[in-house]
This record gives C-alpha cells, sequence and structure tokens, in this order.
C-alpha cells in the first residue's frame, strides 16, 4: 500500500489553509511528510471544499512551480491534484508521477495529451461535475449506484481514448464531495470491496480530518487525528490500496502494527 502526504500550497484548503503558502513552509512541510512515511506528494495549489476561492490559473501554476524543481532534485514521488484542465496541461509538461482530478478527467479535449503522457491517473467520482464542492443533499440510498455509474462511464471514455487501464487509479470520493450525509462517507468505506471487485483497479481513499468524521467524534480538523486513523486503517483492510493523509506517521505505524499482528498467521 502507497501512502500519499497531502502538500496544500493554498490559501483555504479546510484543515491547513495559508500554513504552507510560503515556498520555504512548503519545502518544509514535503519534507517532513516524506520523512514521516509518505510514499508520494500529493500537491495541490487551489483548495476544493465548499468554503475555497477561485484561484487564478497562473497563480495555482505559479505555486505548483515553486516547490516543484527541489522536490524532483530530491528524487520525491510527485503527485499534482487539480481539477483545471489548463493546470492539467501545464502539469503534464512536468512529468509527474501521478494527476489528480477531484472530477475524474471530465474534458475529453485533454485525452490524446493524458494518453501520451506517463503519469497515473487518479480518477475521482465527485457529485457536482464541475467547481469546487458544494454542500449537496444526495440520499444515502443513492450514493453507490451513483459512484457506480460514474466510474462505468468515465473508465469507457479514458480506455476508449487510448489511456491503459493500469494507468487508473479510482477514488470513490468522501465526505462533502459524495454528499452533505455523513452517511454517504460510511456506506463507501464499508462498500469497497465491492468496486475492488467490479472494476479489478487500485482504490485511492482520502478521509483525513474530513467532516463526516469530525461529526461523528465532535473534534476540529487538528483534534481530529485518532478518527482519520482508524478510518484509514479500515480502507486499508477492504481494498484500499493508496491513502491520502494529512498524517503519514501514524498511519504507517498502524499499518506496521497491523502487518506484524498477521504475520505468521496460523
Amino acid at each position: 500500500m502507497k501512502i500519499l502526504g497531502i502538500l496544500n500550497i493554498t490559501e483555504d484548503s479546510f484543515s491547513d489553509g495559508g500554513k504552507f503558502l510560503a515556498t520555504e513552509a512548503a519545502l518544509t512541510q514535503a519534507a517532513a511528510l516524506l520523512d514521516e512515511g509518505a510514499d508520494i506528494l500529493d500537491i495541490g495549489a487551489a483548495s476544493s471544499n465548499p468554503d475555497a476561492k477561485p484561484v487564478a490559473l497562473q497563480v495555482e501554476i505559479a505555486r505548483l512551480q515553486s516547490v516543484l524543481p527541489a522536490l524532483k532534485a530530491r528524487g520525491a514521488s510527485i503527485s499534482i491534484d487539480t481539477f483545471s484542465p489548463e493546470v492539467q496541461r501545464w502539469a503534464l509538461t512536468q512529468h509527474p508521477d501521478y494527476l489528480n482530478d477531484i472530477h475524474g478527467f471530465p474534458e475529453p479535449k485533454l485525452y490524446p495529451e493524458l494518453a501520451a503522457s506517463k503519469a497515473r491517473l487518479i480518477v475521482m467520482h465527485m457529485v457536482q461535475t464541475e467547481g469546487v464542492a458544494v454542500r449537496t443533499d444526495v440520499a444515502s440510498s443513492e450514493i453507490f449506484s451513483r459512484v457506480r455509474e460514474f466510474f462505468d462511464r468515465r473508465l469507457e471514455a479514458l480506455t476508449k481514448a487510448g489511456i491503459a487501464k493500469d494507468r487508473l487509479i479510482l477514488d470513490p470520493g468522501m465526505g462533502q464531495f459524495v454528499g452533505a450525509d455523513p452517511e454517504n462517507s460510511l456506506i463507501l468505506l464499508r462498500r469497497l470491496p465491492e468496486l475492488k471487485a467490479r472494476y479489478d483497479l487500485p482504490l485511492l481513499v482520502s478521509v483525513s480530518r474530513k467532516g463526516f468524521l469530525r461529526r461523528l467524534v465532535n473534534q476540529p480538523p487538528d483534534q481530529s487525528g485518532p478518527a482519520s486513523l482508524a478510518a484509514e486503517l479500515f480502507a486499508q483492510a477492504n481494498g484500499a490500496d493508496y491513502i491520502r493523509t494529512h498524517a503519514p506517521a501514524p498511519l504507517r505505524d498502524g499499518l506496521n502494527v497491523l502487518k506484524a499482528i498477521g504475520r505468521n498467521k496460523a
């Protein structure tokens, strides 16, 4: 299993907006995430939470460009997290290892460039078809079928465009991305094995500090580490191949303990 360490170079990310906006602070945080056990840095320069402000194309690219050379020089594995097709087009010229889109790459005009690249694509489901997350009521009885139908359509479109299936990673979405009802995220966590069986592709789960967990334990983002870790370990046990997290060290420790417990089982 691979751990993606979240690096937000943003003003208004819900959990750490503004903390790593300066280049030096971002690079220091990147080094900390790698030292804590992150296999991949997932770098976002424009927030996607419901309260996020729009970020100009040139600003988003400049924020990314400010850290990429140093991180590449260090040999870090890079994922660029952006839902802007224009920024994705620029990102491909930087040859990232992964490209992460909360809308799952909806723009067909970009498909030839995606097909020509070597980046693995994190295809995320979201109930909105464009822009940042919006607080939306989605019936819990509908959420799994919505995810399944989205992946059916998007995988067909991407593979028909010549994008190799083995480059794709599926993220069902969590938190506000799948509706205002916390139960929607819990349902998707419980049904990860069904997604794994249906698509036979790697799954990515990103639950770190999300509101549906904070509501369960009545804690603010900076106190929601234990709740996040519990959900992350559950996700890994139920088929997640990638976990995207703010806190790689507790997750790495938890995985090592579970591995030790399961070693040499009768």
